[in-house]
């Protein structure tokens, strides 16, 4: 049987992978005897892979398809890096089964930081990829939630509007809100299609709300760049709130968001006082605004 085209170029970039390595960055012994060709021998790759001699050797000549747990052994053993990962997969047509790894915390910009210890009586929010909320101040607590005593997994402004009781019922017009932050979560999807974060955050929204669900089959997408808020607050009630987000010129992502009434209107006293409520009553640690 002659080998599938896209099992030769598989075979190949094995045998290129493994001509690149030395036993010793593998962490095997070195041994006396000369070596006809430079890198891993085939029997060292096997070894480190836990796989047979035999089967590795059909595999690098195109004889046998390679199942998923074997390709993660060998991810390992030929210390194959993203890009790399992702061109075993494809080239051995299980892109389906390409373990996706968890992405790094998004830290916080220092000057986004200094903005939020600065706006005491604004609400703001430093939002990051997939509507994460990484940061907040005293103010943004005080409209909204404690968001310090949330798990940092629930820290998302998408989930907090689907699954708090308390936040959803603060939207006077929540269809409308929700359905926009659903159309802005698409938007980002698009610039990052492979996040498996997002992936996890939209199938639990999908299976847990109707409405996500209906909604992200739309495709609708919108930039979150500005807009109207109307809250109904339990403290100090009717709020109207002109939200503003602001981007990071560094390509992060991150964004500041704020929401402020029009001066001399009902909702800007109404916030005045929410927030001189908050800031009497929180200490004066900078760093109770960030998460852990």
């Amino acid at each position: 049987m002659n080998p599938h085209p896209d099992s030769r170029r598989l075979g190949d970039f094995l045998r290129a992978r493994r001509a690149q390595l030395t036993p010793q960055e593998c962490g095997l012994p070195e041994t006396d005897s000369a070596r006809r060709v430079a890198g891993l021998r085939r029997e060292e790759v096997a070894q480190l892979a836990a796989i047979s001699v035999d089967y590795y050797t059909r595999l690098e000549q195109g004889r046998v398809r390679a199942s998923a747990p074997v390709l993660a052994t060998l991810v390992r053993a030929l210390r194959l890096d993203d890009d790399q990962q992702k061109y075993l997969y494809e080239l051995a047509g299980r892109n389906d089964d390409r373990p996706r790894r968890r992405r790094p915390a998004q830290p916080v910009r220092p000057p986004m930081r200094r903005l939020l210890d600065q706006l005491t009586h604004t609400p703001a929010l430093v939002l990051g990829k997939r509507l994460d909320i990484l940061a907040w101040n005293p103010a943004a607590t005080a409209l909204y939630t404690d968001f310090a005593a949330l798990p940092p997994a629930r820290r998302n402004y998408i989930r907090l509007l689907f699954t708090d009781p308390a936040l959803r019922a603060m939207h006077r017009d929540w269809n409308h809100d929700a359905r926009d932050a659903v159309a802005a979560l698409r938007m980002e999807a698009a610039a990052d299609p492979d996040d498996p974060e997002l992936t996890r955050l939209v199938r639990e929204l999908s299976a847990q709300d109707p409405d996500f669900r209906t909604w992200w089959a739309e495709h609708r997408v919108i930039t979150a760049g500005y807009g109207t808020k109307h809250y109904r607050h339990p403290l100090v009630g009717d709020l109207t709130l002109d939200c503003d987000t602001w981007a990071s010129p560094d390509g992060s992502g991150q964004r500041l968001m704020t929401l402020t009434a029009e001066p001399g209107s009902p909702s800007h006293d109404a916030l005045r006082i929410l927030t001189s409520w908050t800031t009497a009553q929180t200490d004066p640690n900078p760093a109770r605004n960030r998460t852990p």
